[in-house]
């Protein structure tokens, strides 16, 4: 259907359901209608061809709130970090109920004074805030004051608080732990040893993978021994450094569990070793490496972040936290993950 230059508003409202005077509402810009009844009339108008779309959505974009959200990731030549600051252009680009300005910035010193400093920086300008960082004094002290400054702050990918004072947005990671053992213990043709890389403790999502992970093997598969996890500072060239060092300690090593940053210096190191295929490797997100790394088979498995979806429930929580009727109590969002082997990439 499409209407004519004469057609009455009456076309419209009945297509959109609506009264005429909601409709001349809309035409007007009045500000007592409804967000979602501006776009229900919109994509009425948009359907029968109306000829005031024009104006109706000139109307429907200035009635959108405007603000301006903050992004701070880890360093930027990671390319999980790339991928998740693309997955949240896209998600801005398909919000419709607000008007967003997004500043995505990048961590290279990941020292806790300079974390703090460059969220308290970013915070100036912005109504919401999503941070990845470690759990450190200095960055908790940061936190409380973007928040008491009334800047509403999220946890990317890692959580910031035990408490639920600041909401997160990621895994269960007690659960990929959990799954990561189960791996293990299903796949390794014999129980021995496992190494563990972490990337940093005060990563709260590394701790509680490790957690998820002792406490499978305590339950289910005592056989195994779990060595002492050594930490790569989110650094390929000590992860193959602590590679290097757990193969030439431990020859009869069974499986590696990259449970932090610089895992692409730990396939290096499996690969130099010749141990594609013979030692199960379980890590995290699945990109250009670590794909590679699972069709040569230096990889076993991959439990990896749905980055649409984890910048689609940021997004979408930022604008609710942002919003000028009452938020929902609880803004926190778990996403569930994906798993990928060879077999189904």
């Amino acid at each position: 259907m499409r209407c004519s230059a004469d057609d009455p508003p009456r076309d419209l409202a009945d297509a959109a359901a609506v009264s005429v005077a909601t409709v001349n509402r809309v035409l007007a810009g009045a500000a007592n209608v409804r967000a979602p009844t501006r776009l229900l009339v919109q994509e009425a108008a948009e359907r029968i061809g109306f000829y005031g779309l024009g104006t109706i959505q000139s109307r429907v974009a200035a009635s959108r709130p405007k603000y301006r959200f903050g992004v701070l990731l880890l360093q930027p030549h990671r390319p999980f970090y790339q991928n998740i600051a693309a997955a949240l252009r896209r998600a801005v680009a398909e919000v419709t109920s607000a008007e967003i300005d997004l500043r995505i910035e990048f961590l290279e010193d990941l020292s806790p004074q300079n974390t703090a400093d460059r969220a308290l920086a970013l915070a100036k300008d912005c109504q919401a805030l999503c941070i990845v960082a470690a759990v450190h004094p200095i960055v908790t002290e940061a936190v409380a004051q973007i928040q008491a400054r009334g800047v509403h702050v999220f946890a990317l990918v890692g959580q910031l608080s035990a408490t639920g004072q600041v909401p997160y947005i990621g895994l269960d990671n007690w659960k990929v732990g959990r799954t990561a053992a189960w791996t293990f213990a299903n796949v390794c043709k014999t129980p021995g040893k496992i190494g563990i890389l972490l990337g940093n403790p005060r990563y709260r999502n590394q701790e509680m993978n490790e957690a998820g992970f002792r406490s499978y093997f305590r339950e289910m598969a005592s056989e195994f021994t779990l060595l002492e996890p050594l930490s790569t500072f989110e650094a390929s060239a000590i992860a193959q450094e602590m590679t290097e060092k757990l193969l030439a300690e431990h020859p009869d090593l069974v499986g590696l569990y990259i449970s932090g940053g610089g895992i692409s210096g730990a396939l290096a190191a499996l690969r130099s070793a010749g141990k594609t295929e013979k030692i199960v490797a379980v890590g995290y997100d699945l990109f250009d490496v670590t794909r590679s790394a699972l069709l040569d088979g230096t990889m076993t498995l991959v439990i990896s972040h749905p980055l649409d979806r984890l910048a689609h429930d940021a997004m979408e929580a930022m604008v609710a936290a942002c919003a000028p009727i009452s938020s929902p109590a609880n803004l926190t969002r778990v996403v569930p993950f994906e798993i990928y082997t060879r077999e189904n990439l």
